[in-house]
């Protein structure tokens, strides 16, 4: 839950969190064997190294100066690890691993930050409503533990394509409990407003982009039960469909042709066969587990189905049901029932059937929307109307409102349990291929 009162309790539960938080990307770093934390597994973003000191950098530029009044002591390495990489325009970094910090000095760096932030922190002193440039501590706090779950998710995407033998061996527990086949089909969901958004002034935490609260009308159309499954993405590739110009952009397909791309990145061909490749093996592709692939793959299948990618509005539309009333968003029936997002053991982060929890099921009768894996939409990430940037994080949003990137909506496995709410948006480049997303389709 999140905190939504002020004042000395409200700071604890805030710190509690936040560690957490940290216990989580500790144990998610702790899988990369020490030899292999200079690898670079996934060729657009940085090495490993890089976010060994990128969680806990973020933290103290976030709160050294600005809420705790205090100085840096390195900030030469305040600055190394200050910003992440997204892959704009296909230019990859070309930094050696020489080029970094040895482990003692990155380690030696996170544990004096830990320790100086929460010393300061725990100030009787203190509390959650306390304000730096308008800004209540508890905001600041929310950043840093929602901005650290984010990238445990993003970290457990990157080391899931670092080769088996750089990673310790975990068990990775895959379900074989039977649920019914996967019967495909639409639902209706009838013409009807929508609210995006949250309200400035409330006490929920949301980002900057996810401010301020409107009214959409949509018109009818009828929308997938379920996300898209392997066996039925098997089915578009064995009938050609990545050699199909026709279901294709130009830019997806010569984006496809130069990466000699013909299946998800997820997927291996074993001579008749495919395999599916989870954090610590391959086994075969389990058939009704949604499809994991790229915003440009989503939408050639929709093209060759005779469908469409949802925007965003309609996926809200399809999540949330009918208003009550007049200006009152309506929540999800239920987000997932004994959610494993509360753990965030990328040991047991595979996604599951796609029909196999009756309990997230809208009233409109689309079932599995939250934490089995994020859903692209065709919406472009724009800002909302009356969006205001973060005073002291002005580029998370705002520099990617840059027409190249596509909103998702949903959460995966992997997506810490805070941040299953309707009104979070995420985003990525839609020939992205390594995030844990799929899709389902609409027809207006």
């Amino acid at each position: 839950m999140l905190a939504t009162q002020n004042g000395p309790t409200t700071l604890h539960v805030l710190m509690d969190r936040l560690l957490d938080a940290r216990r989580h990307s500790d144990a998610l770093l702790g899988l990369v064997r020490t030899d292999s934390l200079y690898e670079r597994p996934i060729s657009e973003r940085h090495r490993i190294v890089f976010y060994l000191g990128h969680l806990d950098a973020f933290d103290w530029n976030l709160l050294h100066e600005r809420a705790l009044g205090l100085k840096s002591s390195h900030p030469e390495l305040d600055r190394l690890f200050a910003f992440g990489i997204d892959p704009v325009g296909g230019g990859l970094p070309v930094d050696q691993p020489s080029d970094w910090p040895s482990l003692n000095k990155v380690r030696d760096y996170v544990a004096k930050v830990r320790t100086t932030l929460d010393t300061n922190l725990s100030d009787e002193e203190l509390g959650s409503n306390v304000q730096f440039d308008g800004v209540p501590l508890s905001t600041l706090l929310n950043v840093a533990i929602e901005h650290r779950l984010m990238h445990v998710e993003t970290l457990a995407y990157m080391l899931h394509q670092l080769p088996f033998e750089q990673k310790l061996s975990r068990s990775n527990p895959v379900s074989d409990s039977a649920t019914p086949p996967v019967m495909t089909r639409m639902v209706d969901v009838p013409a009807g407003a929508v609210e995006m958004g949250l309200s400035r002034g409330g006490e929920e935490f949301g980002w900057d982009n996810e401010y301020e609260s409107h009214s959409v009308d949509v018109a009818a159309f009828s929308i997938d039960q379920f996300k898209v499954t392997n066996r039925q993405y098997a089915e578009f590739i064995a009938a050609a469909g990545y050699e199909t110009r026709s279901l294709w952009s130009a830019e997806d397909w010569d984006w496809k042709a130069a990466r000699g791309i013909s299946h998800p990145v997820f997927w291996k061909r074993a001579g008749h066969r495919w395999l599916y490749r989870t954090m610590f093996e391959e086994l075969p592709l389990p058939p009704d587990w949604p499809v994991y692939l790229s915003q440009a793959e989503a939408s050639a299948y929709a093209r060759w189905v005779g469908k469409l990618l949802p925007t965003e509005a309609e996926w809200q539309r399809a999540a949330c049901g009918l208003l009550h009333d007049p200006g009152e968003p309506d929540l999800p029936e239920s987000l997932p029932a004994n959610s494993r997002n509360d753990s965030l053991d990328v040991a047991d982060g595979n996604p599951e059937p796609v029909n196999a929890s009756a309990q997230s099921q809208t009233r409109f009768g689309v079932r599995g929307m939250f934490g089995n894996g994020w859903e692209w939409t065709s919406s472009v990430f724009n800002p909302f109307p009356g969006f205001k940037p973060f005073p002291f994080y002005r580029g998370y949003s705002a520099d990617f409102f840059d027409g190249k990137h596509f909103v998702m909506k949903g959460g995966s496995p992997l997506t810490a349990e805070c941040m299953l709410r309707p009104t979070f948006r995420n985003w990525f480049q839609p020939h992205y291929q390594y995030v844990y997303a799929g899709f389902r389709c609409v027809s207006r």
